[in-house]
């Protein structure tokens, strides 16, 4: 049991699906459904981007290289929620903390926060 099995279904969701692998995420068909289409992100290499489909082609990358999801903390309410995880990557560990806004069952906003240059540093893209 971790952190993530009280998460908000949309949540849980999610971090199931960053940890399926590459092969299971394929076009990210499967996280689609609990991505608001006006998804509003913003990341500290990304930028900020509106909409689920710029979304999906982001994540693919940080999908193909996780290993693991190491979960620290969850806060959620009924339309917020914000996690702290560290993130297993091909050369070591980088901690993200994420923020995100939910309505109507799917995530509407989610901004994250890491050191970009740790990230990439250790194998992330």
């Amino acid at each position: 049991m971790t952190v993530f099995d009280n998460a908000p279904a949309p949540l849980g969701e999610y971090y199931r699906i960053l940890t399926a692998g590459i092969d299971a995420y394929a076009d990210g068909e499967e996280l689609l459904p609990i991505l608001d289409a006006k998804l509003d992100f913003e990341g500290p290499i990304a930028g900020r981007l509106a909409g689920a489909a710029r979304f999906l082609v982001g994540v693919r990358g940080f999908i193909a290289n996780v290993k693991s999801i190491s979960p620290i903390h969850l806060v959620a309410d009924s339309g917020h929620a914000a996690t702290l995880y560290d993130a297993e990557l091909p050369g070591g560990t980088v901690r993200f903390s994420e923020f995100f806004v939910i309505q109507d069952g799917s995530i509407r906003e989610l901004r994250i926060q890491y050191d970009p240059a740790d990230y990439t540093a250790k194998g992330g893209r």
